[in-house]
């Protein structure tokens, strides 16, 4: 079963690891990272996830694609890939207690670049305001729709992501409204949305909000849940990562 809390269960200074090819153990005891060699995007490597006793192919295609437009640096050496759902309390958590500072203190100074991925497992709101970002996307505006959405944020289910509240966010954004409105209608992204909620199946998320950081080498750290601050930074400083 899906469920979109997994921070429910875990500690706040908890980060887990994702496992990819030869097990290594970082200096800090709640952290376990696996390192992939070599790998590029469309290469495939065999990976156990922790949570799964048998093996599966992953592709870093899983990460990439079916996404937002980068935020940062798109030569940012580290990459921060969030799968998340806009109506998700704790991704709406995450938002305004965490991202502001990663963003000021790593994507801002070109260390980090983050990618935004579609989760929608709450309802069809869900999938209505993860298609009108696309949309806003089309006017180059993906980034400021998103902030926008959470910047509403209103509950779960209850209507403040309907589509008609989506119209008056793009007003906000200041969106051409015939071409975001056309876009709406066209459900032209359903398809990439549907795909994006496929990739976190694979990679064996089961709630939101999910985060996968990618290092220069392509190692890969999985930090489930609205962590704090401090845990992103204890990842985005390790050695492993970037070794």
């Amino acid at each position: 079963m899906l469920i979109h809390a997994p921070s429910l269960g875990i500690g706040a200074g908890l980060a887990a690891a994702v496992i990819f090819g030869v097990l290594f153990a970082m200096n800090a005891s709640t952290e376990t990272v696996f390192k992939t060699e070599d790998i590029k995007p469309s290469d495939t490597t065999k990976t156990q996830d922790i949570e799964q006793e048998d093996s599966q192919e992953i592709s870093l295609s899983l990460f990439y694609e079916n996404s937002s437009p980068y935020l940062g640096n798109p030569a940012a050496p580290i990459t921060i890939v969030e799968f998340g759902d806009y109506q998700c309390f704790y991704c709406n958590k995450f938002f305004h207690e965490t991202e502001a500072q990663v963003h000021e203190n790593y994507v801002k100074t070109g260390k980090v670049k983050m990618i935004f991925k579609d989760f929608t497992i709450i309802g069809q709101d869900s999938i209505t305001a993860a298609h009108a970002a696309h949309c806003a996307n089309e006017q180059g505006k993906f980034w400021e729709y998103h902030d926008t959405l959470y910047n509403n944020w209103n509950g779960e289910n209850n209507g403040w992501a309907s589509a008609e509240n989506q119209l008056k966010f793009a007003k906000d954004v200041g969106l051409d409204i015939t071409k975001f409105t056309e876009c709406n209608s066209s459900n032209k992204y359903k398809e990439l949305i549907q795909t994006s909620s496929k990739d976190a199946q694979t990679l064996g998320l089961t709630g939101t909000p999910g985060f996968f950081v990618i290092g220069p080498n392509n190692k890969i750290i999985k930090i489930p849940g609205a962590q704090p601050y401090d845990v992103f930074v204890n990842v985005l400083e390790s050695d492993d990562l970037k070794r």
